[in-house]
């Protein structure tokens, strides 16, 4: 039997054109926001001591990376580190409510530097109040 009409192709989703990533201005929004916590670490009482490295830079890259990774941008975290596991990879640091708190605040204070607009601001920083609550593994 033959088709006169015209071939109706499956239809595929939209893909965005858009990614978060590039949305909030891409690695330089990052390198920022990391840079800005990573700041911020370096003097907090509670925070300084779960990082046991003489120097924060080798911390800095690795959430730096993984954060570019996540929001859609390059896949270097995952090349150089392969899967993230973040819960595997903080069960040596002993991160109970005060230290997530603590986390939370000098994370809150550089996503507010970065002065994102609304919707962006919360996309990511709902993101993070999640991670931090997932990475606690201590109890309260």
């Amino acid at each position: 039997m033959a088709h006169n009409g015209p071939v109706s192709q499956p239809s595929t989703p939209a893909q965005p054109t858009t990614t978060f990533f590039d949305a909030v201005g891409g690695e330089p929004t990052f390198r920022t926001l990391v840079a800005r916590f990573y700041e911020g670490v370096a003097n907090d009482p509670v925070l300084r001591p779960l990082y046991p490295e003489d120097d924060l830079e080798g911390a800095e890259e690795r959430l730096r990376l993984f954060l570019i990774q996540y929001w859609g941008g390059p896949s270097d975290y995952q090349e150089l580190r392969g899967h993230p596991r973040l819960r595997l990879r903080h069960v040596p640091y002993a991160i109970g409510s005060v230290e997530r708190n603590a986390w939370l605040v000098v994370m809150r204070r550089a996503v507010d530097s970065l002065n994102l607009p609304p919707d962006q601001f919360d996309t990511l920083w709902e993101y993070l109040r999640t991670a931090a609550k997932s990475l606690q593994n201590r109890p309260d």
